[in-house]
């Protein structure tokens, strides 16, 4: 296996990995944190994907996409702090002032996980944001001392994911996960 990681700039591959089967079923897109609460709780029926299409169009695009073979088997949502709800979310710390980028989910799809997909997009995710001159990126992932952690809540990813990856802890945070508390891993790219 062979594991590719690009920018998201295709629609339909992004909707292959965070989308509903159902268009007009009302599930995250991975907007939860890539929006601010009162716009995503406004959005309804196929409103989320058609924004989540706006942002794929944008630079930078909204994250980045893992392929093996060209089928898209995996997903990471990065993009600068200041354009998510991490600028102004008060569990989550400011370390500095530093116009850091956020790593906030990281998505494989079932049949592809236990891979090692995970690691190569946060690499992606950290070379994209490279690629457009942050000085940091950060990541909010539990600290589960190797728990189990409930597939649905592990989307923020692991402590260990974030220091396999050279992160290193940066602050406590007042942020909960599905029981574990999460910690605010940075890796600097000066």
């Amino acid at each position: 296996m062979v594991i590719e990681v690009r920018p998201a700039t295709s629609f339909e591959d992004v909707r292959a990995i965070v989308g509903p089967k159902r268009p007009d079923a009302n599930v995250c897109w991975c907007l939860s944190y890539r929006i601010p609460s009162k716009q995503n709780q406004a959005l309804h029926g196929t409103e989320r994907g058609e924004l989540v299409k706006q942002l794929v169009a944008e630079d930078p695009p909204p994250g980045v996409l893992a392929y093996d073979g060209g089928e898209p088997v995996g997903w990471a949502a990065v993009h600068p702090r200041a354009d998510t709800s991490f600028a102004t979310n008060r569990r989550i710390p400011h370390v500095d002032d530093l116009d850091v980028w956020s790593v906030w989910c990281i998505r494989v799809r079932p049949g592809h996980r236990g891979n090692g997909i995970s690691h190569a997009l946060l690499a992606g995710a950290v070379e994209l944001a490279r690629s457009y001159g942050a000085p940091a990126v950060e990541g909010y992932p539990v600290d589960n001392g190797g728990k189990k952690v409930d597939l649905t809540m592990a989307y923020v990813g692991t402590r260990k994911l974030f220091e396999d990856a050279g992160f290193t802890k940066a602050a406590e945070t007042d942020s909960v996960l599905n029981g574990f508390p999460r910690v605010l891993m940075r890796l600097s790219l000066l």
